[in-house]
């Protein structure tokens, strides 16, 4: 069996695992989660597939793994990919960036994704305080980015690393959710250079739009 892969292409954890599969060069078996129909929200998704009824999910045989971070490094261990880093050193930078990503960075693009364009499909009002923190803290994170990223391509060493990818991954949504990222430079130089020369990356790129412009224009929101 091919290892599946269970998510919404406008997901962009989704993302982070197809872009690195693509990378590796590892066939995977996408399987479509709607996440906007709630197919995740499922007794049968969440007793079999992840208990928080949230998306991608690995599936390989009899190993089912969630959190995109986990997927990528089950991944690379099939490949023996130098997405890890490529010295023992480099592996626990990379760590700590994905780390870091999790705790100081994504949760709170997840959070203004939610009341930025989540809220306004659900007809409900943004809380302005929610806002106001996940900004504050965004932007403190964004500092430490844009001084790390002074003078570099990459987050770690001189190639692609998946602390590129997890750190990269909400710019998926910058557009429509309006993170501040602007106000970094080396942090949108940074970026722009992956677009500019990680094809994969500019390939998925071009599909969390299609999915997600196509769902705004389907139920009439315009962000």
């Amino acid at each position: 069996m091919a290892i599946r892969i269970y998510g919404d292409a406008g997901s962009g954890s989704l993302r982070r695992v197809t872009t690195a599969a693509k990378i590796m060069g590892i066939d995977i078996e996408r399987v479509k989660i709607d996440l906007f129909k709630g197919e995740s929200q499922t007794d049968a998704f969440k007793a079999r597939l992840n208990p928080h009824g949230l998306t991608p999910v690995l599936e390989d045989e009899d190993t089912i793994l969630w959190e995109a971070s986990a997927i990528n490094l089950y991944l690379a261990s099939k490949a023996d990919s130098p997405l890890v880093g490529r010295t023992e050193k480099e592996r626990f930078q990379v760590l700590q960036w994905m780390f870091w990503s999790g705790e100081q960075w994504r949760t709170f693009t997840t959070t203004i994704f939610g009341e930025r364009v989540a809220k306004p499909v659900m007809g409900q009002p943004q809380d302005e305080a929610v806002v106001k923190y996940a900004e504050d803290r965004i932007h403190g994170a964004a500092k430490v980015l844009n001084q790390h990223l002074e003078g570099r391509n990459f987050m770690v060493g001189d190639a692609l690393t998946f602390a590129d990818i997890d750190i990269a991954a909400p710019f998926s949504q910058i557009d429509r959710a309006k993170f501040p990222f602007g106000d970094y430079p080396h942090l949108m130089v940074w970026h722009n250079n992956l677009l500019r020369t990680i094809p994969a990356w500019a390939e998925t790129k071009a599909e969390v739009d299609e999915r997600m412009e196509a769902f705004l224009r389907s139920v009439g929101v315009t962000l």
